[in-house]
């Protein structure tokens, strides 16, 4: 006799990521003081997760910060390793990267 197996959803052989799977986190110098990051991910997340939620200003001096984070609205903008206006939701953490933001300080 052969056993019968119900059929398994589509998802069951999808591995799962979790925080344990990240990479050990690197040091990135932002606005010259240094962020912990972790490699791969956005440079939009990592200032947000530290707590940089201004990347630069308005015309008018209001602060701006990631609004799309995906690339298309340019709110991000930043200067990384003196490469001017790089979006930083585009840009992939990796160590020893320097970033310069549009803050007054």
């Amino acid at each position: 006799m052969s056993e019968h197996r119900p059929p398994q959803p589509a998802h069951a052989h999808v591995p799962r990521r979790t925080a344990m799977d990240r990479p050990a986190p690197v040091t990135i110098e932002v606005d010259g003081r240094p962020v912990c990051a972790h490699p791969g991910e956005s440079l939009a997340t990592a200032l947000l997760a530290a707590g940089r939620r201004a990347v630069g200003t308005t015309r008018g001096g209001a602060r701006r910060g990631p609004y799309c984070n995906m690339g298309i609205c340019f709110e991000c903008v930043v200067t990384v390793d003196d490469v001017p206006c790089q979006r930083s939701c585009l840009v992939r953490v990796r160590d020893g990267m320097r970033v310069r933001t549009a803050v007054p300080r």
